[in-house]
Protein backbone atom coordinates (compact mmCIF):
# COMPACT_ATOMS: atom_id res chain seq x y z
CA UNK A 1 0.00 0.00 0.00
CA UNK A 2 1.16 3.15 -1.15
CA UNK A 3 1.65 6.44 1.21
CA UNK A 4 -0.76 8.22 -0.89
CA UNK A 5 -3.09 5.62 -0.52
CA UNK A 6 -3.17 4.89 3.41
CA UNK A 7 -3.84 8.84 3.69
CA UNK A 8 -6.64 8.93 1.06
CA UNK A 9 -8.70 5.75 2.95
CA UNK A 10 -10.48 4.77 -0.16
CA UNK A 11 -14.03 3.68 0.03
CA UNK A 12 -15.20 0.73 -1.84
CA UNK A 13 -18.70 -0.09 -2.07
CA UNK A 14 -19.65 -3.76 -2.84
CA UNK A 15 -22.89 -4.40 -4.74
CA UNK A 16 -22.78 -8.29 -4.65
CA UNK A 17 -24.59 -9.60 -1.85
CA UNK A 18 -23.28 -11.65 1.31
CA UNK A 19 -19.91 -10.10 1.06
CA UNK A 20 -18.84 -10.31 5.16
CA UNK A 21 -20.78 -13.71 5.18
CA UNK A 22 -18.80 -15.31 1.89
CA UNK A 23 -16.15 -13.35 1.31
CA UNK A 24 -13.65 -12.70 4.18
CA UNK A 25 -10.61 -13.27 2.00
CA UNK A 26 -11.15 -10.69 0.21
CA UNK A 27 -12.33 -8.67 2.42
CA UNK A 28 -9.46 -9.16 5.01
CA UNK A 29 -7.43 -7.90 2.33
CA UNK A 30 -9.14 -4.63 1.45
CA UNK A 31 -9.13 -3.78 5.16
CA UNK A 32 -5.64 -4.35 5.85
CA UNK A 33 -5.24 -1.89 2.62
CA UNK A 34 -7.39 0.94 4.55
CA UNK A 35 -10.27 0.83 2.99
CA UNK A 36 -13.48 1.46 3.88
CA UNK A 37 -15.98 -1.10 2.92
CA UNK A 38 -19.82 -0.07 2.23
CA UNK A 39 -21.86 -3.64 1.84
CA UNK A 40 -25.19 -3.92 -0.15
CA UNK A 41 -27.91 -4.64 2.56
CA UNK A 42 -30.83 -5.21 0.27
CA UNK A 43 -29.83 -8.77 -0.90
CA UNK A 44 -31.32 -8.09 -4.02
CA UNK A 45 -29.21 -5.90 -6.96
CA UNK A 46 -28.99 -2.09 -6.48
CA UNK A 47 -31.69 -0.23 -8.28
CA UNK A 48 -30.51 2.85 -10.33
CA UNK A 49 -32.04 5.09 -8.32
CA UNK A 50 -30.47 3.58 -5.01
CA UNK A 51 -26.63 3.64 -6.51
CA UNK A 52 -26.72 7.24 -7.50
CA UNK A 53 -27.87 8.10 -3.84
CA UNK A 54 -24.51 6.64 -3.06
CA UNK A 55 -21.95 6.13 -6.03
CA UNK A 56 -20.85 10.15 -5.15
CA UNK A 57 -18.10 9.30 -2.72
CA UNK A 58 -16.43 5.99 -3.89
CA UNK A 59 -13.35 5.42 -5.06
CA UNK A 60 -14.18 1.91 -6.21
CA UNK A 61 -16.67 -0.89 -6.48
CA UNK A 62 -16.92 -4.95 -6.19
CA UNK A 63 -19.93 -5.42 -8.80
CA UNK A 64 -22.73 -8.20 -8.32
CA UNK A 65 -25.70 -7.61 -11.54
CA UNK A 66 -26.55 -3.94 -10.80
CA UNK A 67 -26.66 -1.99 -13.93
CA UNK A 68 -23.90 0.47 -14.14
CA UNK A 69 -24.47 2.89 -17.15
CA UNK A 70 -23.74 6.59 -18.04
CA UNK A 71 -26.01 8.07 -15.59
CA UNK A 72 -24.37 6.35 -12.77
CA UNK A 73 -20.66 7.25 -13.77
CA UNK A 74 -22.22 10.80 -14.38
CA UNK A 75 -22.41 10.56 -10.25
CA UNK A 76 -19.76 9.25 -9.43
CA UNK A 77 -16.85 11.75 -10.09
CA UNK A 78 -14.42 9.91 -7.81
CA UNK A 79 -14.67 6.34 -8.89
CA UNK A 80 -11.62 4.70 -10.34
CA UNK A 81 -12.58 1.25 -10.61
CA UNK A 82 -15.11 -1.19 -10.95
CA UNK A 83 -13.95 -5.18 -10.21
CA UNK A 84 -16.85 -7.25 -11.49
CA UNK A 85 -17.36 -10.30 -8.95
CA UNK A 86 -17.99 -12.99 -11.95
CA UNK A 87 -16.84 -13.17 -15.81
CA UNK A 88 -19.89 -11.35 -17.56
CA UNK A 89 -20.19 -7.36 -17.80
CA UNK A 90 -22.95 -7.13 -20.03
CA UNK A 91 -24.78 -4.91 -16.85
CA UNK A 92 -21.44 -2.53 -17.29
CA UNK A 93 -21.24 -0.02 -20.24
CA UNK A 94 -17.87 -0.33 -20.95
CA UNK A 95 -17.79 2.72 -23.71
CA UNK A 96 -19.50 4.68 -20.69
CA UNK A 97 -16.77 3.35 -18.19
CA UNK A 98 -13.93 4.47 -20.93
CA UNK A 99 -15.88 7.74 -21.24
CA UNK A 100 -15.53 8.91 -17.53
CA UNK A 101 -11.86 7.46 -17.22
CA UNK A 102 -13.13 3.98 -15.46
CA UNK A 103 -11.25 0.76 -15.19
CA UNK A 104 -13.56 -2.43 -15.54
CA UNK A 105 -11.94 -5.83 -14.13
CA UNK A 106 -13.66 -9.06 -14.07
CA UNK A 107 -12.79 -12.55 -12.83
CA UNK A 108 -12.84 -14.99 -15.76
CA UNK A 109 -12.43 -18.63 -14.97
CA UNK A 110 -13.14 -18.53 -11.31
CA UNK A 111 -16.78 -20.05 -11.15
CA UNK A 112 -16.35 -22.50 -14.38
CA UNK A 113 -16.83 -25.23 -11.74
CA UNK A 114 -19.93 -23.62 -9.94
CA UNK A 115 -21.74 -23.12 -12.90
CA UNK A 116 -20.92 -26.41 -14.42
CA UNK A 117 -22.23 -27.85 -11.24
CA UNK A 118 -25.47 -25.90 -11.65
CA UNK A 119 -25.94 -27.40 -14.92
CA UNK A 120 -25.47 -30.77 -14.41
CA UNK A 121 -28.45 -30.59 -11.56
CA UNK A 122 -30.67 -28.72 -14.01
CA UNK A 123 -30.04 -31.41 -16.43
CA UNK A 124 -30.93 -34.84 -14.59
CA UNK A 125 -33.79 -32.33 -12.73
CA UNK A 126 -35.00 -31.91 -15.85
CA UNK A 127 -34.77 -35.80 -17.55
CA UNK A 128 -35.39 -37.19 -14.36
CA UNK A 129 -38.47 -34.86 -13.56
CA UNK A 130 -37.01 -35.02 -10.63
CA UNK A 131 -38.74 -31.31 -8.43
CA UNK A 132 -42.04 -33.29 -9.71
CA UNK A 133 -41.40 -36.27 -8.68
CA UNK A 134 -40.31 -34.81 -5.26
CA UNK A 135 -43.78 -33.07 -5.04
CA UNK A 136 -46.08 -35.68 -6.46
CA UNK A 137 -44.54 -38.47 -3.83
CA UNK A 138 -45.39 -35.09 -1.11
CA UNK A 139 -49.16 -35.30 -2.30
CA UNK A 140 -49.06 -39.40 -2.00
CA UNK A 141 -49.27 -40.33 -5.46
CA UNK A 142 -47.32 -43.02 -6.71
CA UNK A 143 -46.34 -41.81 -10.62
CA UNK A 144 -43.99 -44.44 -12.13
CA UNK A 145 -42.88 -42.18 -15.41
CA UNK A 146 -40.59 -43.75 -18.24
CA UNK A 147 -36.96 -42.00 -18.71
CA UNK A 148 -34.03 -42.11 -21.54
CA UNK A 149 -30.55 -42.80 -20.22
CA UNK A 150 -27.98 -40.01 -21.14
CA UNK A 151 -26.16 -42.38 -22.71
CA UNK A 152 -28.66 -42.62 -25.71
CA UNK A 153 -28.79 -38.67 -25.72
CA UNK A 154 -26.80 -35.75 -27.60
CA UNK A 155 -26.13 -32.76 -25.41
CA UNK A 156 -25.39 -30.02 -27.81
CA UNK A 157 -22.71 -26.63 -26.04
CA UNK A 158 -24.26 -23.51 -27.72
CA UNK A 159 -20.71 -21.88 -26.58
CA UNK A 160 -18.03 -24.27 -25.55
CA UNK A 161 -15.64 -21.69 -23.62
CA UNK A 162 -14.80 -22.71 -19.38
CA UNK A 163 -17.47 -23.70 -18.25
CA UNK A 164 -18.95 -25.68 -20.99
CA UNK A 165 -15.93 -27.55 -21.02
CA UNK A 166 -16.26 -28.38 -17.45
CA UNK A 167 -19.78 -29.19 -17.97
CA UNK A 168 -18.91 -31.57 -20.88
CA UNK A 169 -15.84 -33.20 -18.18
CA UNK A 170 -18.79 -34.07 -15.95
CA UNK A 171 -21.15 -35.11 -18.51
CA UNK A 172 -18.36 -37.71 -20.23
CA UNK A 173 -19.14 -40.85 -17.26
CA UNK A 174 -22.29 -40.63 -18.20
CA UNK A 175 -21.35 -41.74 -22.14
CA UNK A 176 -23.82 -39.13 -23.88
CA UNK A 177 -22.83 -38.00 -27.45
CA UNK A 178 -21.50 -34.35 -27.23
CA UNK A 179 -21.83 -31.81 -29.90
CA UNK A 180 -20.46 -28.08 -29.40
CA UNK A 181 -21.05 -24.53 -31.73
CA UNK A 182 -18.57 -21.78 -31.13
CA UNK A 183 -17.75 -19.40 -33.25
CA UNK A 184 -14.38 -19.16 -32.61
CA UNK A 185 -14.02 -22.92 -31.25
CA UNK A 186 -10.95 -24.61 -29.15
CA UNK A 187 -10.38 -27.65 -30.93
CA UNK A 188 -8.07 -29.47 -29.21
CA UNK A 189 -10.02 -29.13 -25.95
CA UNK A 190 -12.60 -30.30 -27.79
CA UNK A 191 -10.89 -33.21 -28.86
CA UNK A 192 -9.56 -33.98 -25.32
CA UNK A 193 -12.70 -33.72 -24.03
CA UNK A 194 -14.29 -36.23 -26.99
CA UNK A 195 -16.57 -33.01 -28.35
CA UNK A 196 -17.97 -33.04 -32.27
CA UNK A 197 -17.45 -29.31 -33.32
CA UNK A 198 -20.26 -28.31 -35.79
CA UNK A 199 -22.30 -25.57 -36.79
CA UNK A 200 -25.16 -23.54 -34.85
CA UNK A 201 -27.66 -25.11 -37.24
CA UNK A 202 -26.31 -28.71 -36.87
CA UNK A 203 -26.01 -28.43 -32.88
CA UNK A 204 -29.80 -27.34 -32.78
CA UNK A 205 -31.05 -29.58 -35.19
CA UNK A 206 -29.21 -32.72 -33.78
CA UNK A 207 -29.22 -32.08 -30.11
CA UNK A 208 -31.45 -33.75 -27.25
CA UNK A 209 -30.56 -31.50 -24.65
CA UNK A 210 -29.15 -28.05 -25.67
CA UNK A 211 -27.37 -26.12 -22.78
CA UNK A 212 -26.27 -22.38 -23.47
CA UNK A 213 -22.81 -21.20 -22.68
CA UNK A 214 -22.88 -17.92 -24.45
CA UNK A 215 -22.01 -14.31 -23.39
CA UNK A 216 -24.89 -11.79 -23.92
CA UNK A 217 -24.00 -9.55 -26.31
CA UNK A 218 -26.22 -7.79 -29.43
CA UNK A 219 -25.76 -10.41 -31.69
CA UNK A 220 -26.78 -13.51 -28.90
CA UNK A 221 -30.09 -11.79 -28.00
CA UNK A 222 -33.08 -13.77 -28.13
CA UNK A 223 -30.75 -16.47 -30.23
CA UNK A 224 -33.46 -19.05 -28.63
CA UNK A 225 -36.53 -17.81 -30.59
CA UNK A 226 -39.33 -19.71 -32.22
CA UNK A 227 -37.53 -19.28 -36.08
CA UNK A 228 -34.49 -21.64 -33.92
CA UNK A 229 -36.63 -23.41 -31.62
CA UNK A 230 -38.24 -24.70 -34.89
CA UNK A 231 -35.15 -26.43 -35.69
CA UNK A 232 -34.84 -28.36 -33.50
CA UNK A 233 -35.97 -32.25 -32.45
CA UNK A 234 -39.49 -32.26 -31.12
CA UNK A 235 -39.10 -32.81 -27.20
CA UNK A 236 -35.82 -31.33 -26.66
CA UNK A 237 -34.41 -30.65 -23.15
CA UNK A 238 -33.08 -26.61 -22.72
CA UNK A 239 -30.59 -25.30 -19.87
CA UNK A 240 -29.73 -21.96 -19.53
CA UNK A 241 -27.00 -20.89 -17.11
CA UNK A 242 -25.66 -18.19 -19.10
CA UNK A 243 -27.87 -15.29 -19.28
CA UNK A 244 -31.67 -14.52 -19.51
CA UNK A 245 -31.60 -12.66 -22.51
CA UNK A 246 -30.52 -14.92 -24.92
CA UNK A 247 -33.96 -16.95 -24.43
CA UNK A 248 -36.82 -15.21 -25.99
CA UNK A 249 -39.02 -16.27 -22.80
CA UNK A 250 -42.39 -15.67 -24.60
CA UNK A 251 -41.62 -17.65 -27.52
CA UNK A 252 -40.17 -20.46 -25.53
CA UNK A 253 -43.40 -20.61 -23.29
CA UNK A 254 -45.43 -21.38 -26.69
CA UNK A 255 -43.10 -24.08 -27.76
CA UNK A 256 -43.45 -25.72 -24.39
CA UNK A 257 -47.40 -25.53 -24.72
CA UNK A 258 -46.80 -27.49 -28.50
CA UNK A 259 -44.42 -29.85 -26.57
CA UNK A 260 -41.87 -28.69 -29.02
CA UNK A 261 -39.78 -28.28 -26.15
CA UNK A 262 -40.18 -30.76 -23.36
CA UNK A 263 -38.52 -28.82 -20.43
CA UNK A 264 -36.41 -25.72 -19.45
CA UNK A 265 -34.40 -25.31 -16.73
CA UNK A 266 -32.69 -22.42 -15.90
CA UNK A 267 -30.82 -20.22 -13.40
CA UNK A 268 -31.04 -16.95 -15.21
CA UNK A 269 -34.10 -14.81 -16.66
CA UNK A 270 -35.07 -11.68 -18.79
CA UNK A 271 -35.94 -9.82 -15.89
CA UNK A 272 -34.62 -10.23 -12.39
CA UNK A 273 -36.04 -10.09 -10.19
CA UNK A 274 -38.52 -12.80 -11.68
CA UNK A 275 -41.91 -11.75 -12.47
CA UNK A 276 -44.18 -15.19 -11.70
CA UNK A 277 -46.90 -13.89 -13.27
CA UNK A 278 -45.04 -15.42 -16.59
CA UNK A 279 -46.38 -17.58 -18.80
CA UNK A 280 -43.53 -19.94 -18.62
CA UNK A 281 -44.09 -20.67 -14.32
CA UNK A 282 -47.85 -22.26 -15.66
CA UNK A 283 -45.61 -24.79 -16.76
CA UNK A 284 -44.40 -28.15 -14.02
CA UNK A 285 -41.53 -28.85 -16.69
CA UNK A 286 -40.19 -25.50 -16.12
CA UNK A 287 -37.57 -25.62 -13.26
CA UNK A 288 -35.89 -22.46 -12.16
CA UNK A 289 -33.33 -21.81 -9.70
CA UNK A 290 -32.45 -17.82 -8.63
CA UNK A 291 -29.37 -16.94 -10.45
CA UNK A 292 -27.40 -18.87 -7.82
CA UNK A 293 -24.91 -21.22 -10.24
CA UNK A 294 -21.74 -18.95 -8.85
CA UNK A 295 -22.64 -19.27 -5.62
CA UNK A 296 -20.45 -21.19 -3.71
CA UNK A 297 -18.09 -21.63 -0.88
CA UNK A 298 -15.15 -21.94 -2.83
CA UNK A 299 -15.99 -19.83 -5.85
CA UNK A 300 -16.95 -16.29 -3.44
CA UNK A 301 -13.56 -16.82 -1.91
CA UNK A 302 -11.57 -17.00 -4.78
CA UNK A 303 -13.33 -14.34 -6.87
CA UNK A 304 -13.31 -12.17 -3.45
CA UNK A 305 -9.58 -12.36 -3.36
CA UNK A 306 -9.46 -11.51 -7.36
CA UNK A 307 -11.26 -8.57 -7.09
CA UNK A 308 -10.08 -7.26 -3.77
CA UNK A 309 -6.14 -7.25 -5.44
CA UNK A 310 -7.75 -5.58 -8.74
CA UNK A 311 -9.15 -2.64 -6.63
CA UNK A 312 -5.70 -2.38 -5.18
CA UNK A 313 -3.51 -2.50 -8.03
CA UNK A 314 -5.61 0.15 -9.57
CA UNK A 315 -5.34 2.19 -6.47
CA UNK A 316 -1.52 2.20 -6.33
CA UNK A 317 -1.50 3.34 -10.08
CA UNK A 318 -0.56 -0.55 -11.02
CA UNK A 319 -2.43 -2.53 -14.32
CA UNK A 320 -4.53 -4.71 -12.79
CA UNK A 321 -5.16 -8.65 -14.05
CA UNK A 322 -8.01 -8.82 -16.32
CA UNK A 323 -8.83 -5.53 -17.09
CA UNK A 324 -11.49 -5.06 -19.56
CA UNK A 325 -10.82 -1.10 -20.21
Amino acid sequence: MTKGMEEQGMKILVTATNYSQYCQAGKRILEQAGCEIVENPNGRPYKTSELKEIVGDMDGVIVGVDTWNEEIFQSAPKLKCLARFGVGVDNIDLNAAKKYGVIVCNSPGINSSAVAEQAVALLFSLMRQVPQLNQAVRRGEWTRPMFHELKTRTVGFLGFGAIAREFAGRLKGFHPNLIAYDKYPNRDEAKRLGVQMLSLNEVLRKSDIISIHLPAFEETKHLICKENIQKMKTGVFLINTARGSIVNEKDVAEAMKEGKIRGFGTDVFEKEPIDISEKLFQFENYIVTPHVSAETYENCETTSIVTAKALISVFEGKEPDHRLV
